[in-house]
């Protein structure tokens, strides 16, 4: 008995797709190798830190490079993190009528219910056909 790989017969579904490959490859590569970029500008006299932060308030008279004014986008961003921000101190402080919520104590899982809230193990759910255990 051999362990080596066998060839098994070719899977002419499998060609099209292969070839399609190697000739959107080919057709990259040309298209990567013969580019032409100009030469590199560079940025003129000015802080690029600071005209970030111009452009991001929509102080674009004040920067010292030309840029395009982002307020929105800063907005959205300023909006989207204070969403995140309040759900994460709601999901930390969940309560039960006005009281927050105790931990685990082991010493009162003898019963096979949770002693503070009465549920049973089961999660409350009861036997299948409605009635009680």
């Amino acid at each position: 008995m051999t362990t080596r790989p066998e060839l098994v017969e070719m899977d002419r579904s499998r060609l099209l797709p292969g070839l399609a490959a190697v000739a959107l490859f080919a057709v990259m590569a040309a298209a990567f190798l013969t580019a032409r970029f100009g030469a590199p500008a560079g940025f003129p006299e000015g802080s690029v830190t600071a005209t970030i932060g111009y452009a991001m308030f929509d102080l674009v008279d004040l920067a010292a490079i030309p840029v395009e004014g982002f307020l929105i986008a800063f907005l959205i961003i300023a909006l989207v993190l204070d969403a995140a921000l309040e759900a994460a101190v709601m999901l930390a402080r969940r309560e039960e009528e006005g009281q927050p919520i105790e931990t685990y104590d082991e010493s009162e899982s003898d019963t096979g219910a949770d002693a503070g809230t009465g549920v049973a193990a089961d999660g409350g759910r009861g036997a299948p056909d409605g009635g009680d255990r």
